[in-house]
């Protein structure tokens, strides 16, 4: 049964991927891709998209660092909490 619910977890979480990636993909193509009169990508598209992408990295790795510091000080406080309850007066 585990093993169903990991893959189901597998399955979930690709599907996250998926769609984060589908809506980056199409913010940035929105953004940057302006000249549909050629099939080749102009620098500035191309270096538009990059910037877009990098953006979209650091945004996402600078909340990941704020989302794990809050729950380190969420914990802290409950920890600090449990300490106050649990101390015989």
């Amino acid at each position: 049964m585990s093993a169903q619910v990991s893959e189901s977890d597998q399955i979930k979480q690709f599907k996250e991927f998926l769609g984060t990636y589908n809506k980056v993909t199409e913010n940035c193509f929105m953004d940057c891709v302006k000249d549909f009169t050629t099939r080749e990508v102009k620098p500035e598209e191309s270096n538009c998209s990059e910037s877009c992408l990098q953006k979209y990295l650091k945004m996402t790795q600078r909340i990941s660092m704020r989302f794990q510091e809050y729950h380190i000080q969420q914990n802290e406080a409950l920890a600090a909490k449990a300490g106050l309850l649990g101390q015989p007066r």
